[in-house]
């Protein structure tokens, strides 16, 4: 099974990573979720859910195929500025990062949105959360972005987000993927 890690600050936004997951765990995708924070103490999601992490920074895999990182209350908080090196790492190894609301300001701050097309809640909320942002000129006003291996989505685009990365790793088929979409989005099913 290939790992798809998913980063945890206390104050997450569960939802937002809550199709993706789910998505990803399912036995027949060849993927398992698996749960990343600073350290190995229970983080508590923005709706109450405890959840303890599987790994802390110190005992990270090195080998996986995704960082995912939910939005939330606390990415602006110094503690959590210490992911960066492990999303650095991930940019260095071309392992794709996919980041929803303000974690996508987390990676405006440090530089990691300036030469990619991305996303967020808004320019003006981006520019305001991260001052040292310099990728206006890629900032691309929808819900959902994807450029060679970096997704990004403001947070009302849970689904959008969970389906550039079903398409980033190949999941099942496009058509199966947009069926997908196209189920929770409208709640049917195209006739076949």
């Amino acid at each position: 099974m290939k790992k798809v890690l998913v980063f945890l600050t206390d104050g997450f936004a569960d939802w937002e990573a809550s199709y993706v997951t789910a998505e990803l765990n399912k036995s027949s995708t060849g993927y398992q979720v698996e749960t990343v924070a600073l350290d190995k103490e229970p983080k508590i999601s923005m709706g109450g859910l405890k959840v303890l992490p599987d790994y802390s920074m110190d005992d990270a895999p090195e080998t996986f195929s995704m960082l995912i990182l939910p939005g939330g209350t606390t990415w602006r908080e110094e503690k959590n500025q210490k992911i960066e090196k492990l999303v650095k790492d991930c940019f260095d190894q071309n392992i794709p990062v996919a980041a929803i609301c303000d974690a996508t300001t987390f990676l405006g701050m440090h530089g990691f949105l300036d030469h990619s097309r991305h996303t967020g809640n808004s320019l003006p909320y981006l520019k305001e959360g991260a001052p040292a942002y310099r990728g206006e000129e890629h900032y691309i006003a929808q819900p959902s972005v994807r450029d060679n291996g970096l997704i990004t989505a403001n947070g009302t685009a849970a689904l959008e987000f969970t389906r550039e990365i079903l398409l980033e790793l190949n999941v099942r088929d496009e058509k199966d993927i947009e069926n997908w979409y196209g189920f929770f989005k409208k709640g049917s099913i195209p006739s076949v």
